[in-house]
């Protein structure tokens, strides 16, 4: 397949553009999904391993349908940083999906997000199969490294942070409460920041305009939900955030 950078050029400027949309509506208004979820009559709503599982899954099928169909005996440096991004996707959609314990999710926002996963996903492997250098990747190679680094750094700082989350209730609470431990002794929102680290990594990494978009574009959607979980918390213990080291919102 030819590289089409036209095409490439256009959903990632397009990706930046909807990234600064979503911050500027999303500091006024939540996403409404999780405990911000707004039910009315009528809404359907899809439950929330189902959502996670499809929502996810196209960003994990489409980067491995085209790895798979492409010719080129000369890309593991390619293969190797689009795995990355595979990687996280498996865990999100195989892994974290089966032990979520969310609320479920209106069906308009699991579309929205099957939807943006498709086009991230064909954007980010068509980038780096058809159109990057990048044939080989030498770990001496200073920005790839700390990239990398970076990535997975994140990626575990996310884990980490989900898993905590999951266990501050025990089974059959529905109340809120302070997440404790880990980097949410100094971060609010410690799992949104992992997961920016991640991409904020894989973009120096790739060192593109298509994976810089995907970075902006996360940042810019779940930093004003840090910041408005963070308001949740202050407003509703008045604890907050005393009982925690050094705590803020979110680290940019």
């Amino acid at each position: 397949m030819q590289c089409q950078q036209l095409l490439v050029r256009w959903l990632s400027w397009s990706m930046i553009l909807a990234g600064l949309v979503h911050f500027i509506l999303l500091l006024k208004s939540h996403a409404p999904y999780g405990r911000y979820a707004r039910t009315s009559p009528g809404c359907r709503t899809v439950p929330a391993r189902v959502a996670w599982f499809l929502q996810e899954l196209p960003a994990l099928l489409l980067p491995v349908l085209l790895l798979l169909t492409t010719s080129d005996s000369h890309r593991t440096g390619r293969c190797l940083l689009l795995t990355t991004f595979c990687l996280h996707y498996f865990q999100r959609s195989c892994i974290y999906s089966l032990l979520t314990r969310g609320r479920p999710f209106p069906l308009n926002i699991m579309v929205s997000a099957i939807v943006f996963c498709s086009i991230n996903g064909f954007l980010q492997a068509h980038y780096l199969l058809h159109c990057t250098e990048h044939s080989h990747v030498q770990l001496s190679d200073g920005r790839t490294l700390i990239g990398l680094l970076i990535f997975f750094t994140g990626m575990a700082i996310n884990i980490h942070s989900d898993h905590i989350l999951r266990n501050l209730r025990k089974p059959g609470e529905i109340s809120y409460k302070i997440p404790r431990g880990g980097l949410f002794e100094y971060v609010s929102g410690a799992n949104f920041f992992g997961e920016i680290l991640e991409w904020s990594g894989y973009a120096i990494a790739t060192w593109s305009l298509p994976t810089f978009s995907f970075a902006f574009f996360t940042m810019c959607f779940i930093g004003p939900r840090a910041y408005h979980h963070h308001r949740f918390y202050k407003d509703t213990f008045k604890d907050f955030p005393r009982s925690q080291k050094c705590l803020i919102p979110f680290i940019f």
